[in-house]
């Protein structure tokens, strides 16, 4: 299949990792997005943003060259309004010449312009034309970033919410998207199931229950009828199974035009009203003002959600016309007045998709932002009434945290609760095709069959079969418009290698040859034609299957002779050619087995992008994100200089006994405060025109007139470490040698093997004699030199020059002792055995005494200062 194939291919051209632990799920709404992350050792919660916020407002924006996410986008939108664009979700997959892009247009300041394919582009002030699917990339580029550096690693894996009604084409240009972004889609999940995971999450079901999902978002209302069922697993099954959960999805409603988005839009236009009536001024043609007055539409909102009246204030709304108005609740229920039968609608769809009654419910879950307006939930609460309102989700986050589990159960890296999810398609999905003529006079007609009515639920299979000849092509569409402007034709599937096949089957003795397609609906909601193959039945000549056919169990082609195709569910159907399979042109049919026909997909109408407009779209973001990273690096390098420069500056302007003053000379303080004044003078000048590499170069000349002053200090630092870490090995060698070379005097006389051997401390002692004297040398040499004078005695050679004495010294420590001859005979070794118990006990001594004169060493071999 086309969908499965490009997006493999383009997820080479930016992934080369296989496998990672990390998975990032986003609920991408029309004014907010929220996000989630799971990854082992990572708290798992809602994903904050760089200002600690835990959602971020769906917006981009340009602030002339400097490119903004979030309410740092929205909050320019006043001052460059063609620059600022929000509310994308309306456009996603629309057509130019929809209802949906004439609704943007009505909400939104941003120029709209048609693309190649029909859909929809935003032009920027300055004539960059951006398509929705980039844009919208864009953002989920900025919440991965943020998720990386969470997490630690690069972030691939995404699980994305999408409303149950999105048709096929939304589902393609998220997938987009999500594949512009530089990321591969895990699954789509549906907002409502994607809440109902996050509540049966810490939930148990002992007996099945019927809830509502309810959520009411800026975009539009959906309900969801979910049933919970606990699964008990069976005690006496031989396979290791444990509890589950079911979720099953049974029923879904919604209103695509009614939602917190339309609310704002009825608020701005009543503040719209007033300021025309009290100025006598239309600003409907002001693109700054009336983005001024959407932005406070939606915070008047806010504050009526929880009070009967809120101020709005707008400085400078127009011509320098500041505007100030009280509006009252009442007054803004009654402009929606005629939408109040609307809130409630989707849940009795819903109920009616699913066959049930508020009887049958146990509760109705309100989430979403715009289920905090009072006028909505006092519809819902009189549709439903009060004791079915369930609070208990988080309306904001339920979703995207119920859709990071979701994504995590579908990865081998987590452990979660089991949690089965069964859902649904929300559209009628028919295949339709030309019937094949009998004779050359006949007249093709069009034959359709439902194959996926709404309610199919997502991951099951259908076969159809044909009784065909030659090569034909098989639509799938939806049976009526989703949308209006929305086309109805999904895809155009050529079966290829049809005449060959059949001729082939034909040969080998089958009897009446057929060609069987599978039509599918994935667990993302995607419609495909899978794969088509051609079989035929053979007739047996056992002497068995002939009186078989004789008593009346034979075939049953009579009674399909007429029939032009038939369908049939199979779920658990198997076959072994895949979407892109390719025929066996060259391999010779076998008998009994089908042969794969190929596939052509076409798209007659809308069509997802192509992995070339994908490839290209990625290398503009990675334009875009190469060009600021550069100038990141610019205006961090340049901000490290003029640190730097102020620094210096005080340093030299700073005339007490300061470190610097004590260790640089006269004539280097001159040849600094030269080179920074001509640098400052230089930044005055050439600074707003300049490159990184030229800010490096100035800070790179200052800093070489300053490091040997810095040198001077930190030999000052270092000296008094280093010299007595000289002088301690010293000692330790003194002592070691004097107690080492009693021990070997002693062990001479008592005939004892000695560990070690006269060359090897006098080897030591001279390595000790020539570096106390050396050290005492230059240490005064040293102490003639003034602060501001370049040492002569380097703290790293003191350091190298011990390490000679410590090597030698750790070398004899850790030589192992040689063992002691035993006598030949018994009477000497009994007569010894005093002598030797008391030689014996005279060596370890020795030995013990020998080592502890040496501190012992660390892993590094470094010695520790304790003894």
């Amino acid at each position: 299949m086309r969908r499965f194939s490009t997006l493999i291919l383009l997820c080479l051209l930016t992934v080369t990792e296989s496998v990672l632990a990390s998975v990032l799920a986003i609920d991408y709404g029309a004014d907010w997005i929220k996000a989630s992350l799971m990854k082992p050792g990572v708290p798992f919660d809602v994903l904050l943003n760089k200002d600690s916020k835990r959602k971020i407002q769906s917006s981009v924006g340009w602030k002339q060259s400097d490119r903004l996410f979030g309410s740092d986008a929205l909050n320019i939108a006043g001052r460059f309004p063609l620059d600022t664009f929000s509310s994308l979700k309306y456009l996603q997959a629309a057509p130019y010449n929809s209802n949906a892009v004439s609704f943007y247009t009505s909400i939104s300041s941003a120029d709209v312009v048609e693309t190649s394919r029909g859909t929809v582009a935003l032009r920027r002030s300055d004539g960059t034309e951006w398509s929705v699917e980039e844009l919208i990339a864009m953002q989920f580029a900025y919440v991965r970033e943020l998720a990386e550096s969470l997490a630690g690693e690069r972030v691939y894996d995404v699980v994305v919410t999408v409303p149950p009604y999105y048709t096929q084409f939304e589902r393609d240009a998220v997938v987009d998207a999500i594949e512009i972004a530089g990321m591969r889609t895990l699954a789509l999940v549906n907002d409502g199931t994607a809440v109902a995971v996050n509540y049966a999450m810490t939930r148990t079901f002992p007996t099945p229950e019927n809830h509502i999902i309810y959520d009411a978002g800026a975009s539009s209302i959906r309900a969801t009828v979910v049933n919970f069922a606990s699964v008990v697993s069976d005690p006496k099954a031989k396979s290791l199974t444990k509890d589950s959960t079911q979720l099953s999805v049974t029923g879904v409603g919604f209103d695509r035009t009614t939602g917190g988005t339309e609310l704002d839009r009825r608020l701005r236009n009543l503040m719209l009203d007033d300021f025309q009536r009290k100025h006598k001024k239309d600003l409907r043609g002001d693109k700054r003002a009336m983005a001024k007055l959407w932005k406070e539409a939606g915070r008047v909102k806010t504050v009526l959600s929880a009070n009967a009246d809120a101020t709005a204030t707008i400085e400078s709304l127009s011509d320098d016309i500041d505007y100030r108005s009280k509006l009252t609740r009442a007054e803004f229920e009654e402009a929606c007045q005629d939408l109040k039968g609307r809130y409630a609608q989707p849940i009795f769809d819903a109920l009616e998709h699913a066959g049930l009654t508020l009887d049958n419910v146990t509760s109705v879950i309100l989430t979403g932002g715009a289920s905090r307006t009072p006028m909505i939930q006092s519809a819902v609460k009189a549709a439903v009434g009060d004791n079915k309102i369930a609070l208990n989700v988080n309306a904001d986050e339920a979703a995207v945290l119920g859709a990071a589990l979701h994504g995590a159960s579908l990865s081998r890296q987590f452990k979660t609760k089991d949690i089965k999810v069964s859902d649904i398609g929300a559209y009628d999905i028919q295949v339709s095709y030309l019937s094949e003529p009998k004779s050359p006079s006949t007249k093709t007609r069009t034959l359709s069959t439902l194959v996926l009515p709404a309610g199919s639920k997502t991951g099951s299979k259908k076969t159809l079969t044909f009784r065909r000849t030659e090569d034909f092509t098989v639509n799938l569409s939806y049976q009526t418009p989703p949308l209006d402007g929305f086309p109805t034709d999904l895809l155009a599937v050529d079966i290829i290698g049809v005449s060959d096949a059949i001729r082939n089957l034909t040969e080998l003795g089958a009897v009446e040859p057929v060609v069987k397609a599978t039509v599918s609906l994935s667990e993302s909601g995607f419609a495909s034609i899978r794969d088509a193959i051609a079989v035929g039945e053979y007739k047996s000549e056992s002497i068995a299957d002939k009186l078989k056919g004789f008593f009346g169990a034979g075939s049953s082609s009579s009674s399909e002779a007429g029939a032009e195709a038939e369908t049939a569910a199979r779920d658990d159907a198997t076959t072994s050619s895949t979407a892109d399979a390719s025929p066996t042109a060259d391999k010779a049919p076998v008998k009994d087995e089908p042969i794969s026909l190929e596939l052509k997909i076409n798209f007659p109408s809308l069509a997802p992008m192509t992995v070339e407009e994908k490839r290209s779209a990625r290398e503009r973001l990675l334009a875009v994100d190469n060009e600021e990273a550069a100038k990141r690096r610019r205006e961090e390098a340049r901000n490290t200089l003029e640190g730097y420069l102020y620094r210096v500056r005080d340093l030299l302007d700073d005339t007490s006994e300061t470190p610097f003053m004590k260790c640089s000379q006269e004539q280097e303080r001159k040849a600094i405060q030269e080179r920074l004044q001509e640098t400052f003078s230089w930044l005055y000048e050439h600074g707003d025109d300049a490159d990184t590499a030229q800010y490096l170069d100035k800070r790179s000349s200052l800093e070489v007139l300053e490091r040997p002053i810095i040198h001077r200090y930190e030999e000052i630092q270092e000296f008094p470490r280093a010299l007595n870490n000289s002088q301690m090995w010293n000692w330790h060698g003194r002592l070691f040698i004097t107690e080492a070379k009693a021990n070997l005097t002693a062990e001479i006389e008592t005939g004892v093997p000695s560990k070690y051997t006269k060359e090897e401390l006098d080897a030591v002692e001279k390595t000790l004699i020539e570096h106390e004297k050396w050290l005492n040398e230059w240490v005064e040499k040293q102490k003639a030199v003034k602060t501001n004078e370049d040492p002569v005695l380097l703290t790293s050679e003191m350091k190298a020059r011990a390490k000679v004495l410590e090597n030698q010294l750790q070398k004899l420590v850790r030589k192992k002792a040689p063992r002691t001859t035993k006598k030949a005979s018994a009477t000497s070794s009994s007569s010894s055995s005093a002598g030797a118990s008391e030689t014996s006990a005279a060596t370890s001594a020795s030995a013990s005494s020998t080592t502890s004169a040496v501190p012992p060493t660390d892993d590094s071999g470094h010695g520790h200062d304790e003894l």
